[in-house]
């Protein structure tokens, strides 16, 4: 089970969890920790095996008042894979990458669905297998559209929604009631270059790396808690198709970075920012 809190800071709060684990015969495996001097704000993970004779129902209502005693946001979560939509448009290398590493099980996650504002023979030579799949055109009634993305999220149980290079911009209302649970990926090390032709727009400014970003979605475009980012240097001998080339491999490693750690509650979330307790 993951174990996972936060709440402000004072003495006795990793006495107090590793003491009430012990006390049902529980086995720390990994445990994580950090206090933020500037807001005060304590933050903790905790991998741990249960006892045989504990449930996660009798160890949620034991934990109760040890949250309430030290103010704790807290969340605990069984061994469960968690319910993911990918959401995609025609650029298919993100998505092609989180159902390969689904598929080889380094991805702990069930596929509630693939949607598109494509067709399916539009969206690359990924390898779907039976997993759903819908087209949800934006190009006409987008709100219509959107109501109907939302009710497939609730019919299905999706816990996450990931946006593998989906090419929408969600409406306010629809990015307000996915906070927290859907996370994009964007074309560039943030803040960058936004807009059209990223990529031509660094080549034009000479950078000398290029990168990408993954956040979590919010109403504010591309400025959501930022979970992980990465870069690669170039130089002056790459033309704007090598860096779109590079580009790609560090969108499909930082995207799926970020899913795995949502998938295995490694990241918190305060005042705007995240805290991720990385492996």
């Amino acid at each position: 089970m993951i174990l996972t809190l936060s709440c402000p800071d004072r003495h006795g709060i990793v006495a107090a969890v590793s003491a009430f684990l012990l006390q049902r015969d529980a086995n720390i495996s990994d445990a994580q920790q950090f206090g933020d001097a500037q807001s005060g704000q304590f933050f903790m993970r905790v991998v741990f095996e249960p006892s045989e004779r504990d449930s996660e129902q009798a160890i949620r209502d034991a934990f109760s008042p040890l949250g309430q005693r030290f103010e704790m946001d807290w969340t605990l979560r069984g061994p469960e894979p968690r319910k993911v939509m990918i959401l995609t448009s025609r650029f298919d290398h993100c998505l092609a990458d989180l159902l390969y590493r689904w598929r080889i099980d380094e991805l702990q996650m069930e596929v509630t669905a693939i949607v598109s504002n494509h067709p399916r023979d539009m969206i690359g030579h990924v390898d779907l297998g039976d997993l759903p799949f819908h087209h949800l055109p934006m190009a006409g009634d987008k709100a219509a559209q959107e109501a109907k993305l939302l009710a497939l999220i609730e019919e299905t149980g999706t816990e996450l929604v990931v946006l593998a290079r989906y090419m929408q911009i969600l409406s306010d209302d629809l990015s307000a009631r996915l906070a927290g649970r859907c996370i994009n990926i964007h074309h560039s090390f943030l803040p960058g270059f936004k807009g059209a032709k990223p990529y031509h727009q660094a080549h034009a400014r000479g950078v000398k790396v290029i990168g990408a970003t993954a956040h979590y979605v919010t109403a504010d475009l591309d400025e959501g808690p930022i979970i992980e980012q990465d870069v690669e240097r170039i130089s002056h001998r790459d033309a704007p198709a090598d860096l779109i080339r590079k580009g790609r491999d560090i969108e499909r490693r930082v995207l799926a970075r970020a899913v795995s750690h949502h998938l295995n509650d490694r990241i918190l979330m305060h005042d705007g920012k995240t805290i991720v307790f990385a492996d």
